[in-house]
């Protein structure tokens, strides 16, 4: 039997950016210094270590982006109960607005998210740090 969506993911991504504010890279880069804003990264490990992060970024799978999000969560990161801009992107835009989408839902405020994403970024000439891995102590 072949499953049947009822809600497929056009649907959603459509939905998602009628409600959420969408930054370009461009302006992105601009406000990257402001102290107020969160640049949030929710691409796999794998892909940041391939690619390259944006200066600052902080890292959230989009596996966890719910739990350490909500402060009764047993998984709650300190850095998403501040007052600050939250500005979420992955490589190409579409988990970054499905995820802006959620956060906002949840309460998250403000919260956007950057079109194009890391490839956008990329070619919009944004600064990229290299990953490096966690030395063990």
């Amino acid at each position: 039997m072949s499953q049947t969506i009822h809600r497929g993911i056009k649907q959603m991504m459509d939905e998602a950016n009628a409600e959420i504010e969408t930054i370009s890279a461009a302006d992105a880069i601009k406000i990257l210094p402001n102290d107020d804003v969160v640049i949030v990264d929710i691409r796999d490990p794998r892909e940041i270590e391939r690619e390259g992060k944006i200066p600052g970024a902080f890292s959230c799978t989009r596996g966890m982006l719910e739990f350490w999000i909500d402060p009764a969560s047993p998984y709650a990161k300190p850095i998403f109960q501040q007052d600050k801009k939250f500005i979420f992107h992955c490589a190409g835009g579409m988990r970054s607005a499905l995820a802006a989408k959620t956060a906002q839902d949840m309460g998250l405020k403000p919260v956007a998210h950057m079109g194009g994403g890391f490839a956008a970024w990329r070619d919009a000439g944004g600064p990229i740090e290299k990953w490096e891995p966690k030395k063990k102590d």
